[in-house]
């Protein structure tokens, strides 16, 4: 009972097909009643003109009683349907009283009709005066009256027996129908991306939803500026940072040309360093806000090639692993093309790359691979390095966090900024061990939920 009161307080759906079913039962209820109460008096009302129909019918065809009988029986066979028909008065010249079978009536009986007793039995009787003045009772027992009056009254109950559960079976299916647009827009919001702020289309749904609708998109509006404004501030502060960097660069490479101690050496180079992490973190700055801003849906980017783009991050990318002595390459490119920007694309395995050879050690690999599995494309990147715990996987791409315990300097925002671009073109990522059984390197896997073009 808790069970069912928790589920009517918190489903609107639940609650509306209760209330309707109840109206319904209840209505339907009453009206039976009454159609059952109006049916039975219609029946006996009927009954009842039967009973002056024989009256008159004896008086058209001038119909008298046998002599010295007092009373007749019109029967089918059935004794509880006969009708009997005596007459009524005080004794007279060859009168003689009622014989075994007719009824014991006061002969003082008013005219019309009676409900009374007899032997034991009730009956409706009709009194009615002939114009030879002989005086008739014709009566019939009322169990059968009854009878046939509460058949005819339950067979106008048949349609409410059999719609009223018809009915119950249906209300909540056309609830359930009804409150599907809402579901359809539950799930369509649901299935967006969190860089998704767009306004929620409100045609093809019911009045009394579209005002949250319209007040949802309100927020969103709201919402997509305040992102704006954050957005512009991020890539207005990278930018006017971007001078002062490169002036500090240049004023360290003219120190650097000065004549100075080792110890001052040191401090330069350890200076040149830091200014030198501070470009690449205003660069990767700049970058996630390039990758956060709203694209023009005007704009339709034209197909990919994936072996091209990988050529060309690999021609970027390759002396950065010559350095460190990483083994940088393709393993498997069919001819692939995506329906994406080249410029985000580049992006994600621009960052994804740099990452690998970050966190790979001297004398490892990384493999670059990309294969058609039904009517998805997986690009793959693959490293030998130390790879990123299970715990850590869904941290390692909020901006600016780093796995503990590792001695490589980066931003933090390479991962942030894969993810912000994968959700914007609809993809999925997915980070894995490249060695599942010793559960070490990284495995990142980004799929496109679309047909290749050839």
């Amino acid at each position: 009972m808790d069970g069912f009161k928790t589920q009517l307080k918190a489903s609107l759906q639940f609650r509306l097909s209760f209330i309707l079913s109840a109206v319904i039962v209840a209505v339907a209820g009453i009206a039976g009643v009454f159609s059952f109460f109006s049916a039975l008096d219609e029946a006996h009302e009927l009954q009842d003109d039967v009973l002056y129909q024989i009256a008159e019918l004896m008086d058209q065809q001038h119909l008298v009683l046998a002599p010295g009988n007092a009373s007749a029986h019109l029967a089918d066979g059935d004794q509880d349907s006969y009708i009997i028909i005596q007459r009524l008065g005080p004794p007279a010249a060859g009168y003689r009283p009622p014989p075994e079978g007719a009824l014991s009536l006061p002969g003082n009986l008013a005219e019309g009709m009676h409900t009374l007793e007899s032997r034991g039995d009730t009956y409706r009787v009709l009194v009615k005066s002939r114009p030879s003045g002989e005086r008739v009772a014709i009566a019939q027992e009322t169990d059968f009256r009854d009878g046939i009056a509460r058949e005819s009254a339950l067979r106008t109950l048949m349609p409410f027996l059999i719609l009223v559960p018809i009915l119950l079976l249906i209300i909540p299916r056309l609830v359930r129908r009804l409150f599907q647009p809402m579901a359809g827009l539950s799930g369509e919001i649901d299935r967006r991306s969190f860089e998704d702020l767009s306004p929620v289309p409100d045609r093809h749904l019911p009045t009394e939803v579209r005002p949250f609708v319209i007040a949802i998109n309100r927020l969103l509006t709201r919402l997509a500026r305040s992102r704006e404004t954050q957005r512009r501030f991020v890539a207005d502060a990278a930018h006017e940072l971007r001078s002062p960097m490169t002036a500090l660069s240049l004023q360290a490479e003219r120190l650097g040309e000065s004549d100075l101690p080792p110890s001052a050496r040191e401090r330069l180079s350890a200076l040149r360093q830091g200014i030198q992490r501070g470009r690449n973190l205003l660069d990767q700055l700049l970058s996630l806000a390039k990758a956060q801003s709203a694209v023009d849906p005007a704009i339709t980017p034209g197909p990919t090639s994936i072996p091209v783009l990988y050529r060309r991050v690999l021609e970027d990318l390759i002396p950065q692993a010559q350095a460190k002595a990483v083994d940088l390459g393709v393993t498997q490119v069919p001819d692939i093309r995506i329906q994406a920007s080249e410029l985000d694309l580049g992006a994600i395995i621009r960052n994804l790359v740099d990452n690998a050879i970050r966190y790979t050690p001297v004398g490892g690999r990384i493999d670059l691979s990309a294969r058609e599995v039904g009517d998805m494309v997986e690009l793959c990147v693959s490293d030998t390095g130390p790879g990123i715990p299970i715990p850590e996987r869904k941290r390692v791409f909020d901006p600016f966090y780093r796995v503990l315990g590792t001695e490589q300097v980066g931003s933090g925002l390479g991962l942030a900024i894969v993810r912000t671009i994968v959700a914007r073109l609809g993809a999925d990522i997915d980070l894995d061990f490249s060695d599942v059984a010793a559960e070490t390197g990284l495995k990142v896997t980004i799929r496109f939920r679309q047909t290749p073009s050839a």
